[in-house]
């Protein structure tokens, strides 16, 4: 197996604030081509002061979309992340899986809930 690379999400991101959509793209690209590669990857989020689930959804939870749970825990790893921003990684994955599981009946189930509260 390949030698795992270590990635600075701080130095990604150029900034302690991990909040944007937009910044968790530009992770999920550079984790993307790694897992393509079949390369892994150790996503550290050392230097990282604050982290929403907007970003995390874009930089993590998106690879669900194009890549299969067992890869994606093969090839990539996060290190040096916060206790509290873990729980939220954790529920941010979980909530990626059903959804791209099948993102069909979710957008219908959204749909029903909202046009009832109309």
């Amino acid at each position: 197996m390949k030698e795992t690379i270590k990635k600075s999400v701080y130095q990604i991101v150029g900034n302690p604030l991990c909040v944007e959509a937009d910044d968790g793209l530009k992770v999920s690209a550079i984790v993307s081509e790694f897992i393509k590669n079949k390369q892994p990857i150790d996503l550290s989020f050392f230097n990282v002061q604050m982290i929403t689930s907007a970003f995390l959804n874009t930089a993590i939870g998106i690879l669900y979309k194009d890549f299969s749970e067992n890869d994606i825990k093969e090839y990539l790893s996060v290190s040096d992340i916060d206790a509290t921003d873990a729980v939220l990684l954790k529920r941010v994955v979980s909530t990626a899986k059903i959804f791209y599981s099948d993102p069909d009946r979710i957008r219908n189930s959204l749909k029903e809930v909202l046009e009832e509260s109309k």
